[in-house]
């Protein structure tokens, strides 16, 4: 099988997996090192290496969703109406781990220091660095049969996650992708006409 064609089935396999148990296929280290071989090949602008990521398996995970719940809890109010949000709260509760995703600030500042000619765009190419471990991330996790959903809840959560686990003032959250074993595939994918989401010229 070529090499190309292992990188297309798994980009199809990668899917955003909401029945997730605590039960991972694999142990803990090798979704580690899936981490450690993304933060040292994911590519960044300038190899400026900003994204900063945090791993939270077990009770550290656990304490993750529940410090979400309270925190959402007091921002809707009304318990009836926190219902559903509760609910996909205890769904990411359920799963193994998280991994949080930072972009370094000081490292961001460093380059537009280093090259002021694109000062306004390193945060930009930030964003999307991270976004590319991310993606690098989730979809090396699919590959060993671990399923994964990505979450936003920063900043909701951004000062009770750098008190509780020391992080660096310096490093701002960005996502948080849960990950566990595989309860229930995802199901079919709608897709919007490529012909209406590409243009090519000059071939």
């Amino acid at each position: 099988m070529s090499d190309l064609k292992t990188l297309k089935q798994l980009a199809e396999k990668r899917r955003s997996i909401y029945a997730l148990s605590d039960q991972l296929p694999v142990s803990n280290d090798e979704v580690v090192k899936v981490v450690e071989h993304a933060i040292l090949h994911t590519p960044s602008s300038f190899n400026s290496q900003s994204t900063r990521i945090v791993v939270l398996f077990g009770d550290d995970h656990h304490k993750l969703w529940d410090m979400t719940e309270d925190a959402l809890r007091v921002i809707v109010g009304d318990e009836e109406a926190f219902k559903s949000t509760k609910d996909k709260i205890a769904g990411f509760r359920a799963g193994a781990g998280t991994v949080l995703f930072f972009e370094d600030q000081a490292v961001v500042r460093g380059m537009q220091e280093a090259a002021p000619l694109y000062a306004d765009n390193f945060p930009i190419w930030s964003t999307q660095t991270n976004a590319m471990h991310q993606y690098v991330i989730w979809t090396a996790l699919a590959s060993i049969e671990v399923g994964a959903n990505l979450q936003h809840y920063n900043p909701v959560i951004d000062q009770k996650v750098a008190s509780t686990w020391n992080i660096d003032a310096d490093w701002e959250l960005k996502a948080q992708l849960v990950f566990g074993k595989i309860e229930q595939p995802a199901g079919d994918k709608a897709f919007k006409p490529v012909d209406e989401r590409l243009k090519v010229f000059g071939a």
